[in-house]
């Protein structure tokens, strides 16, 4: 591989990388301000678990994922209406096929929304599984989570003592402002995808700038710099690699193109693996032309990040059961998809 093509890769993958990033500062933002209001009203109804299911899990991210298990837990949601959340989500992998082909991956996701609303239903009727919401129990919000998210008055405070981590998200920000804003990241040219690009980052920017230092610290730095950003710039360059040597080097896209049924049962057997990254492997290949649509819906509803690591230490049966239930469904989906010629 040529340093060219090696500087181009690792540049395609910072604007992917730095999309993520700044989307998951939004969600994060958005998560914080919302939480709280609506479980309580939702979980009351029948069909109140299996929605709340379905818009935590098409929530991009692992923030949906983990609120579900979590009201899971707390005896607020039923088992049908986890498994309807993992087969709606597609982790932190959203963002990136929103980067890539943005009008495939809303069709995707609502595709997945109702799907995973189905199977959730059919989970909890053939289970004969009642509604487990428990008045008064539910996901409890720390005091401290739930601060003024724009402190007036203590803005400029902030800055003049400004904190390592303030400087170092508000720095990186800029700077990855000013390169999509000069196209050395991103559309060479105006369009709606480079707009897009200014206007989220300008945002997540603003919201930098004007956080508490408690929100900033522990939703912002530890949760999305230092745990989320290193993982996904190095699975979407890895991706981005791999992807450039199977086509470019080994020029293997006749065989994957022939092989495509085997492609469907590889893509439902990486998405067992609870963790966020592999995916990005399939979303690469539909990218690029080389998989059909039905694989990656495949490899969408079986996979779901690593949302479902929390199951793990809530049971390991439970885990592997919607697990099972989230392969079948995916195989099963894939394959009519592709029959159908998708």
């Amino acid at each position: 591989m040529s340093a060219k093509s090696l500087a181009t890769l690792f540049t395609q993958a910072l604007m992917i990388s730095g999309f993520v990033v700044v989307m998951m500062l939004l969600i994060e933002y958005l998560n914080v301000l919302s939480a709280g209001k609506w479980q309580e009203k939702l979980a009351r109804h029948t069909w109140g678990q299996y929605l709340v299911g379905a818009l935590l899990g098409v929530i991009p991210g692992c923030l949906g994922a983990f609120t579900a298990v979590a009201l899971y837990s707390h005896r607020v949601l039923t088992l049908g209406a986890v498994v309807t959340a993992m087969i709606a989500g597609s982790g932190d992998e959203a963002f990136v096929m929103l980067a890539l082909f943005p009008k495939q991956a809303l069709m995707l996701m609502g595709i997945l929304f109702v799907f995973g609303l189905v199977v959730g239903v059919l989970v909890d009727v053939v289970g004969r599984r009642q509604r487990t919401h428990v008045p008064g129990v539910g996901l409890e919000l720390h005091g401290a989570d739930c601060v003024q998210c724009f402190p007036r008055g203590r803005i400029l405070a902030q800055w003049r003592e400004c904190s390592p981590a303030r400087g170092t998200l508000g720095t990186v920000l800029v700077v990855f402002l000013a390169g999509v804003l000069t196209g050395q990241l991103g559309p060479g040219e105006w369009n709606w995808v480079r707009v897009s690009l200014v206007f989220v980052s300008a945002l997540a920017l603003f919201i930098v700038a004007t956080v508490p230092d408690h929100f900033l610290e522990e939703h912002l730095w530890r949760h999305i710099a230092v745990k989320h950003a290193p993982r996904v710039f190095l699975w979407t360059l890895g991706a981005l690699i791999v992807m450039h040597l199977l086509t470019s080097v080994l020029h293997l896209e006749p065989a994957i193109r022939r092989g495509k049924w085997l492609v469907l049962l590889l893509a439902c057997v990486v998405g067992l693996i609870p963790e966020s990254g592999p995916h990005l492997i399939f979303v690469t290949l539909f990218a690029q032309g080389l998989i059909p649509f039905s694989v990656l819906l495949a490899s969408s509803v079986v996979q779901d990040g690593h949302g479902m690591l929390p199951m793990l230490a809530h049971s390991r049966r439970e885990f592997l059961l919607i697990k099972a239930i989230n392969f079948a469904a995916g195989l099963g989906l894939g394959a009519a998809a592709m029959a159908l010629g998708g």
